[in-house]
């Protein structure tokens, strides 16, 4: 068995998403290449091959990949897919873009969001919002699969000597064009993969009152994060939202404070290591699953845990 890996980087330095999809597949088992996408990446090629487990990377050079465009980069994984058993890219944006293009166009099903491999063929993924736990058995000839990077822990990113190759860019027509890209600034870790979580929900009341949220969140050194209500009302922008349609995080901390615990936003956060609930209801769904919770209001409480750390 031979694995590709749609590594993912910010063209300096590979993303950690990719270090969790290394060890998803080293638990598939056989060789692991990994295919790096960019213009001017040699950088990232000779990172990724300092990768432990990596046996070969793939460089995928040229102008036309600057922008990792979904069409550009699934026709180039096409143009080599032949010689693998196993496709995995991480479940982010790119990942959930490129393969399905990929499955797609070589007429397999594509398994989405695995949390576990069981064998070569057989994988765990959620459904029903992480209600229920599929295992699925694929008997196609190359398995598409994007990996849920939270549920494995990081590969190590050194120690390996994989060989670099370049490889024959295939230029296709794109339907989309790439505009423009803005980029949120913030001093805080990011949201995917800090180790320390602070998010409000609706039950913060407004963009001011989540000053309470981002002192606390400073003073922890954590990612801010919300709900999809908080999002909706408009209290912060939509890249903080964690949950079903959000983004999904497992960090050692996750401090809740105001929010209800709806199906959809545990969806994004269950698997942390440790949760603690700050909601003046009882009764809110959080603190089914909270490992600390707090019963009192937040503008009491959240301010003097803020003060006494």
């Amino acid at each position: 068995m031979t694995i590709l890996i749609i590594a993912e980087h910010d063209n300096k330095h590979l993303r950690q998403s990719t270090l969790n999809t290394v060890t998803a597949a080293q638990q598939v088992g056989g060789d692991i290449h990994l295919a790096v996408f960019g213009s001017s990446i040699a950088g990232v090629a000779t990172e990724a091959a300092a990768v432990a487990g990596v046996a070969k990377v793939l460089s995928f050079d040229d102008a036309s990949l600057a922008e990792q465009g979904s069409e550009a980069l699934s026709a180039n994984v096409l143009s080599v897919a032949s010689a693998y058993t196993h496709i995995l890219a991480p479940a982010t944006s790119i990942g959930k873009s490129v393969l399905p293009r990929v499955a797609a166009k070589l007429d397999v099903a594509q398994i989405s969001d695995i949390i576990k491999v069981e064998s070569a063929d057989t994988f765990v993924r959620p459904i029903y919002a992480g209600n229920v736990l599929a295992t699925v058995q694929s008997i196609d000839p190359i398995k598409v699969i994007t990996v849920r990077t939270t549920c494995f822990d990081a590969a190590v990113a050194t120690g390996g000597s994989a060989v670099v190759e370049a490889q024959a860019v295939q230029t296709v027509a794109q339907a989309a064009t790439f505009v423009s890209r803005e980029l949120a600034q913030s001093a805080r870790p990011d949201l995917t993969a800090a180790s320390i979580v602070v998010s409000g929900g609706r039950g913060v009341g407004s963009a001011d009152n989540f000053k309470i949220i981002e002192a606390l969140a400073d003073k922890l050194g954590a990612a801010m994060g919300a709900s999809r209500a908080a999002v909706d009302a408009g209290f912060v922008p939509n890249d903080l939202q964690v949950g079903q349609t959000g983004k999904i995080v497992a960090p050692q901390l996750y401090v809740a404070v105001g929010i209800s615990g709806a199906i959809q936003h545990q969806a994004g956060m269950k698997d942390s290591k440790i949760i603690v609930a700050i909601n003046k209801n009882p009764d809110e769904p959080i603190f089914q699953i909270a490992d600390y919770g707090i019963v009192g209001d937040l503008f009491e409480v959240v301010p003097q845990l803020t003060a006494a750390l």
